[in-house]
């Protein structure tokens, strides 16, 4: 089951096609094709692959190679920790990332709206979740009154 959902143009959809292989161990043997390694493993030896960061890894050791990292994914071990959402904020706003910035773990349909609004743009949703439900997740609050990454102007100043 895919239970991968990707935001393009704004509109959320399941994605049919995933070109990416999560490697969640280090020591798993790693299939063909195109890679999401953890961070130290990545760090070794830089490629086309890509790369995921976890709670307590550091955004800015990643400046170097924003400019061709085609996919960063950030971990959620527990919808508890909410460290992601600043990860993905400052890789957003502070150093203006643009590439695909996926969020994976423990990722429930409570928690895209906000997602989105930090500036994922993909959701790998938990596999005994329903991606068709989750869906509605995305679809999220009709007006956001604070600041976020995709709206960075507070409703007052959009009048």
């Amino acid at each position: 089951m895919n239970n991968l959902l990707q935001l393009e143009q704004g509109v959320a959809r399941i994605a049919v096609d995933d070109p990416w292989t999560l490697v969640r161990e280090p020591e798993q043997e790693r299939p063909a094709g195109l890679l999401i390694l953890p961070l130290a493993h990545w760090l070794e030896s830089p490629s086309t692959h890509a790369v995921w960061l976890g709670p307590d890894d550091e955004v800015d050791s990643l400046v170097p190679w924003l400019a061709s990292l085609p996919l960063i994914a950030l971990d959620f071990p527990s919808f508890r920790d909410g460290r992601a959402y600043s990860q993905a904020y400052l890789l957003r706003s502070r150093l203006g990332w643009t590439g695909e910035l996926r969020a994976i773990g423990d990722v429930l349909r409570d928690q895209l709206s906000h997602m989105r609004q930090c500036g994922f743009d993909s959701f790998a949703v938990r596999e005994d979740k329903s991606a068709e439900d989750a869906l509605k997740g995305l679809a999220g609050m009709s007006v956001l009154y604070g600041r976020s990454v995709i709206e960075p102007r507070p409703l007052f100043r959009r009048r």
